[in-house]
């Protein structure tokens, strides 16, 4: 090897390593996590996705509350030095926080102080093209961390240092496949679901040893030939039938049940993959030591209007016609609000009503629990269909929450728009968008004389009956809600750039407080030294930036334009 040879090498490795891992210092103390701490959460910490296997979104947390969370204000922020949407809430063990951003990035800092102890940033592939280039957070397990990528790789890091310890393909990402999720580790399993739908790829679960990154079990969301379902769906549309498993799904520790969301069927269309076509658009109940399906509940059949329903419902003990119903609670993309009840072998229908005005369903036929579709609103090849609300739903992925002392479900909800577009049968190429329509076709309209688009709503799952809502004049809702003890709930999502605390009784907002860029993230709340946090990243982009776009075209006074830039927010009460 020449001189010269030898210090190219040499700074190939090094620049590989710095863009990888950069070190400020590694963690002491760590607290490792064990399956009774995900299950029975000590109240200051955030370590799963909506910090419990429930998914209630719902801190126990009171200091911060109705009476003075007036007095809120900001006590540090970290700039992630990256744009596109944030969508990831900041998880924390024991004043230790882990922020995931896009391009593959995860940040630890101390939670109290927001110094760095380290930064992981993957080196993604040049040719790297997905819908979503975003990231919803590091899974937790003993003195690891893990991160599902964009190109289609599940990484263990070592919590303390940042350092990769194991590195597990799952798919390629040539082909369409990617994640943007947070693994779900239940048992020393890391649990993941892939996204890619409008690329025609066929979804699917998998887990993988949360030691050596072996995988476990993959269960696909398209059953094969014969599987339980394959006869929903004609000839081979099974294989490229999209049912994406984007979210996070939720856990039931008693009965040892996973209840994961499953996206739309692909492409758009429902001409172009004839039948009910299992098990898109579903709620799906495995077993998490064999990914083995126990049941499932199919929101709406032959989806035709791009109506994912990946996120995952809410494990709430409902008191509702006189006894307690296991409930899974799923404000839908598809404008339902479903109430459903778990039992060990069937997901049995009790409710389901429209939250936000559709034109798409007649009803819902009370036995099986299917919606009854208006075809004069269903797209179809060769003809331009409109439908209400748009391709982004009555609620898209941005979660809902459910507080334990109101009893109420806080959804984001996006009301007066419609869609539509007209359907064309084209072949797959792999690795590239396959819609069943032109992008350039795609719609989203307002209704004439709408006053308002973005809803935080406040229903009673018990009853059916909204208790209140707060209208956005100029903005979508486009962001999770979260739910605390203290009577508030927190939200962003709105084009204002503001982060917001309302009564969780009333809906009457309290306070609010601008930051750098819209929030499309999950607010979270954590508790250190006895002082309370509420934490958000704020970071426009994705979808949220998509309907900005589309709505700056319809002639009604909103620009497009949001800033960008990820910052991690964290506030507290002035002393």
């Amino acid at each position: 090897m020449t001189r010269k040879q030898w210090l190219l090498s040499g700074f190939v490795a090094f620049t590989c390593l710095v863009s990888t891992v950069a070190v400020a210092g590694p963690i002491e103390n760590y607290a490792p996590v064990t399956q009774q701490r995900l299950e029975n959460p000590e109240p200051g910490n955030w370590m799963l996705y909506r910090r419990t296997y429930d998914g209630q979104g719902y801190s126990p947390l009171d200091q911060i509350n109705t009476s003075n969370v007036k007095n809120l204000t900001p006590v540090w922020t970290f700039a992630t030095g990256v744009v596109e949407g944030h969508e990831a809430p900041p998880i924390v063990n024991n004043g230790v926080m882990f922020v995931t951003t896009p391009m593959g990035q995860v940040i630890a800092l101390n939670a109290k102080t927001g110094d760095e102890y380290w930064r992981y940033k993957r080196q993604l592939p040049d040719d790297l093209f997905q819908l979503h280039p975003t990231n919803r957070g590091v899974g937790l397990w003993e003195d690891k961390l893990y991160l599902a990528t964009t190109d289609d790789h599940v990484v263990a890091l070592d919590a303390k240092t940042g350092k990769v310890v194991w590195d597990t393909k799952v798919q390629d990402y040539k082909k369409g496949q990617y994640m943007t999720l947070m693994p779900l580790v239940v048992e020393g399993k890391v649990i993941v679901g892939g996204s890619g739908g409008e690329l025609g790829v066929r979804g699917y679960v998998a887990a993988y040893d949360a030691k050596d990154g072996k995988e476990l079990w993959r269960t696909f969301t398209i059953p094969g030939e014969g599987e339980p379902g394959h006869d929903t769906w004609q000839g081979d549309d099974w294989k490229t039938g999209g049912g994406s498993a984007w979210m996070t799904g939720n856990y039931d520790k008693d009965t040892k049940t996973i209840y994961w969301g499953v996206g739309n069927a692909a492409p758009w269309p429902g001409e172009t993959h004839p039948g009910d076509n299992l098990y898109t658009s579903s709620v799906l109940a495995l077993d998490p030591s064999n990914g083995k399906i126990k049941t499932y509940h199919q929101y709406h059949q032959n989806d035709s209007w791009d109506w994912d329903e990946v996120e995952a419902p809410i494990l709430v003990d409902l008191q509702r016609d006189g006894r307690t119903i296991k409930s899974l609670i799923h404000p839908g993309r598809d404008a339902i609000f479903w109430v459903l009840e778990r039992t060990p072998t069937k997901i049995n229908y009790v409710a389901g009503w429209p939250f936000v005005a559709t034109d798409v369903w007649k009803g819902i036929d009370a036995e099986s629990g299917k919606p009854i579709v208006d075809p004069a609103h269903k797209p179809v090849i060769g003809k331009r269909v409109e439908f209400c609300p748009s391709l982004w739903g009555g609620k898209d992925w941005p979660s809902a929450a459910y507080s334990q002392r109101t009893g109420l479900v806080y959804v984001p909800a996006n009301e007066n728009f419609c869609g539509g577009f007209t359907g064309e049968k084209v072949p797959l190429k792999a690795g590239e968008l396959w819609l069943g329509t032109k992008p350039e076709d795609i719609g989203l309209t307002t209704k004439p004389g709408a006053d308002h688009f973005g809803e935080l709503q406040a229903w009673d799952p018990a009853t059916g009956k909204k208790v209140w809502q707060h209208n956005f004049p100029k903005s979508q809702l486009f962001g999770s809600v979260t739910a605390t003890a203290g009577d508030l709930v927190f939200v962003g999502g709105t084009n204002d750039r503001n982060f917001r605390a309302f009564h969780a009784k009333t809906g009457e907002l309290l306070w609010e407080q601008k930051t750098n860029s819209g929030i499309m993230g999950m607010p979270v709340s954590y508790e250190i030294d006895g002082t309370q946090y509420i934490s958000i990243q704020s970071g426009w982009g994705v979808d949220a930036q998509r309907i900005q776009d589309a709505l700056a075209t319809n002639n009604i006074g909103i620009e497009s334009n949001v800033p960008q830039g990820g910052v991690i927010w964290v506030f507290a009460l002035k002393k």
